[in-house]
């Protein structure tokens, strides 16, 4: 179903906040304002009183562009409403101490004498097919030349060389970035995230590592370190280009969080020589070793020599993290702490 406009979604709402509130829409009042308070809606709910700011995408981009409006707003509630909230425009919200109500019916609505929780409901507004994605595997390439240099603006030739991408496509995917609200340019036409923070919050959101074909298995080792040491040593002596990911990439940055599972992409599939050299044996239970075969080969882009073992960029681990057993939740945050902590923008 596509989501509604503006106008389309005032009554979605008034019946919305009625059923939450308990009463009949009837005791809802919506008023459209729109450019002339510099938000959406004024709704009042019995003394309950709201600035509500609309957006028919719940993009990350979409979301903190509409807390920025309602920071600005008056002395009301401050109520930002989607078709469907993902969990980071959930934590943009909380973070800003922004309620937030969905069309498909969840809410986090707090403010003096108000608590209101509603969650769990699906998404109403998933459309047929595969949604336009800026973060599939090979758009992706963009958003990762953008935050592998967060800081500096970089023209569309430039990213289409360093992404092996074509001018046209580049185009369309940084098109569609800004539309997002995840970029900002200057005069000379070179572009940046707006806030890469808010950037890398969202493509983790869209990321699945789980898409990948991985083969999983058991190598003999005492220790990850060990298991790490013994098949690179054996890939140096391969063709293959590979690098080092995940738990035993988060190690070689951080040294926190000890690991058992060692992850490794492949350009191509290994041989049965390569595997026998490792001693590899494919068992998905209890597996210590995945070997992935990545759906796009600008996983590689930005890996860097570790400790003498060429991991991918401290970016790609933390995306791929999000997938790892283990420790991997504490062992992204580290990460984020001390490689990806990039900061403001310089004026």
């Amino acid at each position: 179903m596509k989501p509604p406009n503006e106008q389309q979604a005032a009554p979605e709402i008034i019946e919305l906040l009625a059923e939450m509130f308990g009463g009949p829409p009837s005791a809802v009042r919506l008023k459209s304002v729109g450019a002339a308070e510099g938000y959406d809606y004024d709704i009042s709910v019995g003394s309950h009183r709201f600035s509500a700011e609309y957006r028919v995408s719940a993009t990350a981009g979409s979301v903190a562009s509409a807390i920025e409006c309602l920071r600005r707003a008056a002395e009301r509630l401050p109520l930002v409403i989607v078709p469907f909230m993902g969990q980071v425009g959930q934590h943009l919200c909380d973070q800003a101490r922004i309620s937030w109500l969905d069309l498909s019916g969840n809410a986090r609505i707090v403010g003096p004498g108000l608590r209101i929780r509603v969650e769990g409901r699906p998404n109403k507004y998933l459309g047929r097919g595969r949604p336009p994605n800026v973060f599939a595997s090979k758009s992706s390439r963009i958003a990762r030349q953008l935050l592998l240099n967060p800081h500096e603006f970089q023209t569309q030739a430039e990213l289409a060389r360093k992404s092996r991408l074509g001018d046209g496509y580049v185009s369309k995917i940084v098109r569609r970035l800004g539309q997002e609200q995840y970029l900002e340019a200057n005069d000379e036409g070179g572009v940046r995230p707006r806030d890469p923070d808010l950037l890398l919050d969202a493509w983790r959101e869209a990321y699945d590592f789980n898409r990948q074909r991985m083969i999983k298995g058991h190598v003999p080792a005492r220790s990850g370190g060990e298991l790490l040491q013994r098949v690179v040593k054996c890939l140096l002596r391969s063709d293959l280009r590979w690098a080092v990911t995940g738990l035993s990439a988060a190690w070689t940055y951080t040294q926190f969080a000890a690991f058992r599972l060692a992850t490794i992409y492949l350009s191509s599939m290994p041989s049965r020589s390569l595997l026998g050299e490792m001693t590899f044996l494919e068992e998905a239970k209890g597996a210590n070793l995945w070997l992935v075969l990545p759906d796009d080969d600008g996983v590689f882009d930005g890996s860097q020599i570790q400790d003498d073992i060429r991991c991918v960029s401290a970016l790609q681990t933390y995306l791929d993290l999000k997938d790892h057993p283990e420790r991997a939740k504490d062992a992204a945050d580290e990460l984020r702490r001390k490689r990806l902590n990039w900061g403001p923008h310089e004026p």
